[in-house]
């Protein structure tokens, strides 16, 4: 695991938090590769289909964070970044900055992930246009950095403590509580849009992986099928019921139907010893 730099010496300085000038020029940096966006974009998708997203929130990858800090402005754009509560804007606004204070709370938790050629994530540089990591703990106070290395997995959530960043161990599952979020986040090793790679993955508070869209989709198919199968041997067996015992009341149907797929199994071959209604019943009485 990367270590994070020595914690720079305290600096004084005036922090202003004024919106963004709209003739005001963003960088326009390069994407470094495919898989950043992709990563970022899988996590918000997990959280739009978990019904988590409000419209009072903000999440955005590659969105400039802004603050003047002694008359200069400084402009950070973070892989991911989610922020619980921000003014709305009218509908034919399109947001281009967010400056905290100003325009909504601080960001809860803020997320880089490692680049190939640089390990700027963990810049403490004090001075400007500051490192990220001293733009996040010291101007901004993130409460939660996360930095994740597509590369091999590793992943450390840092705490904001006493106004210094302090990394944080996972539980015994290798999960972190985001506690903003009331959600884990862990690494999930597999496949999505066709690549197989590490992942960061969002887990409820059960531990139960939230799923993207298209495992909802195969799990709903899957519950489809399940279900089919379910009203096949439903049906089968009230078939063979009639057969042997003759019609069934409402009541006994109702009990039959509402047995899990392991009894239904053991009913169907119990109901060929069955002789009378009174069997039936013993035998529902007793599962």
């Amino acid at each position: 695991m990367i270590q994070s730099q020595l914690t720079p010496p305290k600096v004084s300085y005036r922090i202003e938090w004024k919106k963004l000038p709209d003739d005001f020029h963003l960088p326009d940096e390069p994407v470094e590769n495919i898989y950043h966006p992709l990563l970022a974009s899988a996590l918000q998708e997990i959280l739009e289909i978990a019904g988590f997203i409000t419209a009072s929130m903000l999440f955005a990858s590659n969105f400039a964070i802004c603050a003047t800090v002694d008359g200069k402005i400084v402009v950070k754009a973070p892989d991911w970044f989610y922020v619980p509560n921000v003014l709305p804007i009218a509908p034919e606004v399109t947001r281009r900055s967010y400056t905290p204070h100003t325009e909504g709370d601080i960001p809860a938790i803020v997320m880089e992930f490692l680049s190939e050629t640089e390990q700027g994530e963990y810049s403490a540089k004090s001075t400007y246009p500051y490192g990220k990591w001293y733009f996040y703990e010291r101007i901004l106070q993130v409460p939660i950095y996360v930095i994740f290395n597509p590369n091999d997995g590793t992943l450390e959530v840092h705490d904001l403590v006493a106004g210094h960043y302090e990394l944080r161990q996972p539980d015994g599952n290798g999960r972190y509580w985001i506690a903003a979020m009331g959600l884990y986040l862990g690494v999930w090793y597999g496949t999505k849009a066709e690549i197989t790679c590490y992942w960061l993955r969002w887990r409820d508070e059960s531990g139960t992986l939230l799923p993207w869209g298209v495992e909802r989709v195969e799990q709903s198919l899957q519950e489809g099928v399940q279900q089919g199968r379910m009203q096949e041997k439903l049906a089968m067996i009230n078939r063979l019921l009639i057969r042997r015992i003759g019609e069934i009341t409402p009541d006994m149907q109702s009990r039959i139907n509402g047995l899990s797929a392991t009894a239904l199994d053991e009913l169907s071959e119990a109901l060929l010893d069955f002789t009378d209604m009174a069997d039936l019943v013993n035998w529902i009485e007793q599962c």
